[in-house]
């Protein structure tokens, strides 16, 4: 038995994925059915969820129950995190907003949605170097 207690604190790791997610805690709330005031009591560290609890909050956010715990990462969760790391914090609202609407989307929707975001993409950057070219219009002075 171990003489020392991990030092994980499970609130501070909630709010950190809901962060990530661009979750608040009223949208936990509305998926899980805990209030909002218990949540904050527990993102606070005030309350430790029973592991139902904590299951039901990982359901919300959609992701594993081991992800609350240190150490049980795999090679495919370090990578996503360092991705995760790379991007600004718009660019995680962004991509949360995409998911919350991809859930209901067919796979074929998916894959027609990627073609549309690789079109505009590569759409823009030739539009922006061609009107940077092109001479600004003037309106004729009175």
């Amino acid at each position: 038995m171990p003489k020392e207690k991990p030092q994980v604190n499970i609130g501070e790791v909630i709010k950190t994925y809901r962060s990530q997610r661009g979750l608040s805690q009223g949208d936990i709330e509305r998926r899980t059915g805990l209030l909002r005031c218990y949540l904050s009591r527990v993102e606070n560290g005030h309350t430790v969820p029973s592991l139902e609890t904590l299951a039901k909050i990982a359901e919300a956010m959609e992701i594993s129950l081991a992800d609350f715990f240190p150490g049980t990462e795999t090679p495919r969760d370090k990578e996503t995190q360092k991705m995760l790391g790379e991007l600004s914090q718009d660019e995680i609202r962004f991509l949360a907003e995409i998911k919350k609407y991809s859930t209901t989307l067919s796979e074929g929707d998916k894959r027609l949605v990627l073609a549309m975001i690789r079109k505009m993409a590569t759409l823009l950057p030739a539009q922006a170097a061609a009107q940077a070219k092109k001479p600004a219009l003037r309106r004729p002075s009175l």
